[in-house]
């Protein structure tokens, strides 16, 4: 059965900078190719993606990731019937636990300070729900008992259809970035929502060395016979051209999101709306590990998407052996070149061309090698042409 799957590959310049540092502070790394890389992890980029998408999304399309949540149900059970405020918490708590099978409590940490028992209980782990979903739970909540009574939720709860409608409220309605990165519920199974979308760790093409800044800070108070700083340290960091790469189930993403959810919207839109939010919060955002410290704002030099219908395809195959360093300095323009060599290559062979829709976004001379391998097209024309692209795949009748 044809897929609908979307590869985005794209080439980034990063100068020193420590985008994303392991637990002694120091940049990530790997081995590729039997050198060391830089390496930026998939977690780091997709929590940037993520924060991306408030600008570019409506809240109700988006998620909340939290252990907080029975605060966060409370703020809309209260929206909802102002009157409700005292036992709010206590409600969202118990709606939360029959919703997800999970339990919420107050942490011990905090109980054991929590002399006027004002601690709000916690799920274990990080509850990931759609703010609809929310919503959803808090009219349940408001409906179940409306007299603000514990008591009367768990009575109106023990109901097998209202328990099924407490269910079927967390599984629906998915949020744009729920239906992207999937979901885990370590109680309830039945609730996970499966990633549609794949993100590699951003590796250098390149051989990658971590140096050290030292640096001190001088006490603005110290009088001119005092010498010496007030505090000095180090601060390692790298820089790098990153081949960074994410794939797309569309049809996985259409089968969380659901297809159209307002009246006269075609059945392909939520999966098409989602897609170009991606599109662009992946390519634009960028980790923001000591980001006042080095100011590394960069944007992608090349980016190359491509919709199959079979299977995922890396190529970061064209970067095992190392990118070396230009006569001129630089590994962009050597970058690319392989990757114009490496692709139709590796798809000729593969049998993966006459299929495939492909587009290439670029920037600079360097990047010309790159020409071929698709459609050119600026940042606002690879939305909207990916866009039609997926709508056309998915069909009228998805």
């Amino acid at each position: 059965m044809p897929r609908t799957i979307l590869d985005i590959h794209i080439l980034q310049t990063v100068p020193p900078s420590n985008l994303n540092r392991d637990d002694t502070g120091t940049p990530k790394s790997a081995y590729f190719g039997g050198v060391r890389r830089a390496r930026v992890s998939s977690q780091a980029w997709k929590r940037a993606t993520r924060k991306s998408f408030n600008s570019l999304l409506p809240p109700e399309e988006l998620g909340v990731r939290t252990k907080k949540v029975a605060e966060a149900l409370a703020e809309r059970i209260v929206a909802r019937d102002a009157s409700l405020e005292p036992s709010a918490v206590q409600l969202a708590a118990e709606m939360v636990k029959v919703a997800t099978g999970s339990a919420v409590e107050v942490p011990k940490r905090k109980a054991k300070d929590d002399e006027d028992g004002t601690a709000a209980p916690e799920s274990p782990y990080l509850m990931f729900l759609s703010r609809r979903q929310l919503d959803a739970l808090a009219e349940l909540a408001v409906e179940g008992s409306p007299d603000g009574d514990v008591k009367a939720l768990k009575e109106h709860l023990k109901d097998r259809e209202n328990k099924a409608r407490a269910r079927q409220a967390v599984d629906t309605l998915h949020s744009v970035d729920i239906a992207l990165f999937g979901r885990m519920v370590a109680n309830s199974t039945d609730l996970n929502v499966e990633a549609a979308t794949q993100v590699a760790h951003a590796i250098s093409v390149h051989k990658s060395e971590i140096e050290s800044d030292y640096y001190t800070a001088v006490d603005d108070r110290s009088r001119d016979d005092e010498t010496g700083a007030g505090m000095i340290g180090t601060v390692d960091f790298n820089s790098a051209t990153l081949y960074r790469y994410a794939a797309v189930d569309v049809d996985e993403l259409q089968r969380n999101l659901g297809v159209g959810l307002r009246e006269g919207e075609s059945p392909s839109m939520p999966a098409e709306k989602a897609v170009k939010a991606f599109l662009e919060a992946f390519i634009t955002s960028l980790p923001t590990g000591k980001i006042n410290t080095f100011g590394n704002h960069t944007l992608p030099s090349a980016v190359i998407v491509k919709l199959r219908d079979r299977r995922p395809v890396s190529f970061v195959g064209a970067f095992e052996e190392p990118v070396a360093k230009s006569p001129a300095g630089g590994f962009l323009r050597e970058s690319c070149r392989r990757l114009a060599s490496y692709v139709p290559s590796l798809e000729r062979q593969y049998g993966l061309v006459t299929k495939d829709r492909s587009w290439v976004f670029r920037v600079g001379e360097e990047t010309e090698a790159l020409e071929p391998l698709g459609s050119e097209v600026t940042l606002e024309g690879l939305m909207e042409e990916v866009g039609n692209a997926v709508a056309q795949h998915l069909g009228p009748d998805a």
